[in-house]
């Protein structure tokens, strides 16, 4: 371990119990929290915890390197921190802390577009190596916007989610009323008071807003209007035309996130996706839904048939810890993307939040790999634990 790294905090529980003493309920409600009655959130985090990997000791033993080759680009890791929405909610500054981190180490980052950063200033930080999540604006002119500032700062790789044809039920959220900046009721205000390190911390970065889509919205909106706004100009539905659309104005690597069935990956890659993610959102969306990890198998198993589906294949939602990671990529991944885990970092130490967040599954991946006795990610798939 090194200087990066906090032992207080091993693992990510270890950082999402810091974290909810140190933020306001209505934003540890938001990360923390699927939809309707969570029971999506349990079916991914115990299909992840029924992999399972086969062990052989008398092989000889090895010294492990995560380095590998995501989209052609090498990387330090075989996993990435996902696009997460309102992050500065969580922490002033998330965004930036997470792509400082991300790019120190070298694992991707990818920046949602309802973040509380810009895309420049991320572009910045990063110095050009941060990814984008993009929804499908359906108001010409901010599409339109957003494909020019995003050549403007060179990003080189564009992630669409295809899977928020409605908002999800998110009980919580409703209750809580939750907004960006965060609504002044008194339920919130008393919350934010009972967090003075959170509260000093915002203060002094200031109210958090959605920085890559403030242009683009009306003065002295309400709170309340903000999902009316999204639903009307930024989140349209995904389909294989509109992602025609995407594919064609897009000049940069494609990814698709929030694939789930054979059908899809197959349209994705004819369409000339480079890589999809098989998510279903961290289970925010449709608590009734599938968990990703049988789909993946699925998926992958469908593409190394068709010798003609050069697509990279990612995977995210339900993963906490290195043996997460380490059993999606058994199961096929080639990367795998963590969203929650790298938040409850950042909201349990701050700046030192990403950088030991990042070194903690590294760790744990490198002792799992030294473990099985294999010396790089790509062998875990044999060891996979078949039925």
């Amino acid at each position: 371990m090194n200087s990066s790294f906090d032992h207080r905090f091993p693992d990510v529980d270890d950082l999402k119990r810091r974290a909810r003493e140190r933020i306001p309920r209505f934003a540890f409600d938001y990360i923390q929290g699927g939809c309707n009655s969570d029971t999506g959130l349990a079916r991914n985090q115990q299909a992840v915890r029924d992999v399972q990997l086969s062990q052989r000791q008398l092989r000889p033993a090895t010294t492990p390197t995560l380095d590998c080759k995501i989209l052609g680009r090498s990387y330090s890791a075989p996993f990435g921190v996902a696009p997460v929405g309102l992050q500065g909610l969580m922490w002033p500054n998330a965004p930036e802390i997470l792509a400082r981190a991300a790019h120190k180490m070298n694992i991707p980052f990818v920046l949602s577009t309802v973040s509380s950063s810009s895309l420049e200033r991320i572009a910045e930080v990063s110095e050009g190596s941060a990814w984008f999540q993009l929804y499908n604006p359906t108001d010409e002119f901010i599409r339109k916007s957003l494909f020019e500032r995003l050549e403007a700062a060179r990003y080189e790789v564009l992630v669409v989610t295809v899977d928020v044809p409605t908002f999800g039920f998110r009980s919580r959220d409703i209750r809580n009323g939750l907004a960006m900046p965060p609504r002044m009721t008194l339920s919130n205000i008393l919350q934010m008071l009972s967090r003075p390190r959170w509260l000093a911390a915002t203060a002094l970065a200031g109210k958090p807003h959605m920085k890559t889509l403030l242009p683009y919205m009306p003065k002295r909106m309400p709170s309340g209007g903000l999902a009316e706004f999204m639903n009307r100009t930024v989140m349209g539905p995904v389909d294989a035309d509109a992602l025609k659309v995407i594919r064609d104005r897009w000049p940069g690597k494609l990814v698709i996130k929030g694939v789930l069935h054979e059908s899809d990956a197959e349209v994705a890659a004819k369409l000339g996706a480079d890589a999809i993610i098989v998510s279903n959102h961290g289970a925010r969306q449709c608590d009734a839904g599938e968990a990703p990890m049988s789909p993946l198998r699925r998926i992958c198993q469908r593409t190394d048939d068709n010798a003609g589906d050069h697509l990279e294949i990612y995977m995210d939602s339900g993963l906490q810890s290195g043996p997460d990671i380490a059993c999606a990529l058994a199961s096929g991944a080639h990367c795998a993307f963590l969203g929650r885990a790298f938040v409850y970092g950042v909201a349990a130490l701050g700046r030192r939040g990403g950088e030991h967040t990042i070194n903690s599954l590294k760790a744990q991946l490198e002792q799992i790999l030294g473990q099985l006795r294999i010396s790089t990610p790509s062998e875990l798939p044999s060891c996979l634990v078949t039925r």
